[in-house]
């Protein structure tokens, strides 16, 4: 067997930084700052700058920030908020951690993403926010959607937890709802060396409580405004992800080139692949191609040495979690089917041209047969 292709290589990330992580790391502990600390602060304001709102603030998880984005808007039991059924748990779990009620709407084909002409019709006196993800680091439509909730009065939420770097009309997403989050897990193209996440606003009053809530509901020590939560970043975190920071535009680059030759050296083949919109520009978080012989082609590439990934086989409104939804199979027949055929590549900043080549090498021999 030629030599096995990775379905993600953070060694070789870490390896191409390890002197400035190591030094970040050594300050830090140096200090004895391990949770939020100057390293995380700095962290923040990078962060923020680097996306353009007024705020950032470090969490412990993308989950947490998501969670804290309901309490800033006041979402509690009966209301209802309008997602996707096709995208990660975490952001069905900030919905449900505060009572309220996700309300899933279907996704576009070709990107995967919330379909706004679906959006308005879900609405109901009991939507509180609209919360839409930026799959894969293909930013969703953002006008259409911010139109509909400028017109219904309703806040919106970004899931941009796979999306750093991604672009919408030449701005980066992160900005443009009254709320984003964005998760550092480590395979993210911005990741912490442990878990790890953000939220941005540019509302003061929301950076403000956002802050209390993710220490306990304080702002002064051992004084408690509400019930809060230890959400708060580690310093290490914050001190890695301020190091990594300054490379995500070279990385992006590197993803964007590796996409590129994918789109390339696949397109023969009868694989629907991921594409750009024109108003975006994505991170390539993610490199997923679609076939209905997807478990086959999953198959061969594993026999091969091929790193693959299933995004996401089982969709929110079919998950036992949310059997008490009341949906059935053929309630969102896009997502189904998008459930069914995706099926993602290896894709890093580090990937060689030979080890792109090899991959579809064997998607090649694979339709072959």
């Amino acid at each position: 067997m030629s030599d096995p292709v990775p379905y993600l290589d953070l060694p070789a990330q870490l390896r191409s930084i390890r002197a400035e992580v190591d030094l970040a790391i050594a300050r830090t502990l140096d200090r004895c700052s391990f949770c939020l600390g100057p390293d995380t602060v700095q962290f923040e304001k990078d962060f923020a700058a680097y996306i353009g709102t007024k705020h950032a603030l470090g969490f412990n998880s993308g989950t947490s920030a998501l969670h804290i984005a309901m309490l800033l808007l006041n979402v509690g039991p009966g209301d209802e908020v309008i997602t996707t059924p096709y995208t990660f748990v975490a952001t069905s779990w900030a919905i449900s951690y505060v009572g309220a009620k996700p309300v899933y709407v279907d996704i576009e084909d070709g990107t995967m993403n919330l379909d706004p002409k679906l959006v308005e019709r879900a609405i109901t006196p009991r939507t509180r926010a609209i919360m839409p993800v930026h799959l894969y680091g293909h930013p969703f439509d953002l006008d259409p959607l911010l139109a509909i909730a400028q017109k219904q009065g309703l806040p919106v939420v970004e899931d941009a937890a796979q999306a750093h770097g991604a672009t919408y009309k030449g701005r980066l997403v992160g900005g443009f709802g009254d709320i984003s989050c964005f998760s550092f897990y480590p395979g993210k193209n911005l990741g912490a060396t442990g878990e790890g996440g953000g939220l941005l606003t540019n509302n003061p009053a929301f950076e403000k409580r956002a802050r209390s809530l993710r220490e306990h509901g304080s702002s002064v020590r051992y004084y408690h405004d509400e019930v809060g939560y230890n959400y708060r970043m580690e310093g290490i975190q914050g001190a890695v992800l301020g190091v990594k920071l300054k490379h995500l535009p070279r990385w992006i680059a590197e993803r964007r080139r590796v996409a590129q030759r994918y789109h390339e050296l696949l397109a023969d083949t009868p694989l629907q692949l991921p594409r750009e919109e024109a108003y975006a520009q994505s991170a390539w978080c993610l490199y997923v191609i679609r076939h209905p012989r997807r478990d086959a082609l999953k198959a061969r590439l594993d026999q091969s040495g091929i790193g693959c990934a299933l995004h996401y086989p089982l969709p929110l409104h079919l998950q036992k979690c949310y059997a008490g939804l009341g949906h059935q199979p053929g309630d969102f027949p896009v997502t189904e089917k998008a459930a069914r055929e995706c099926l993602s590549l290896p894709i890093y900043p580090e990937m060689t041209e030979a080890q792109i080549q090899r991959v579809s090498a064997v998607i090649h021999e694979f339709f072959r047969a």
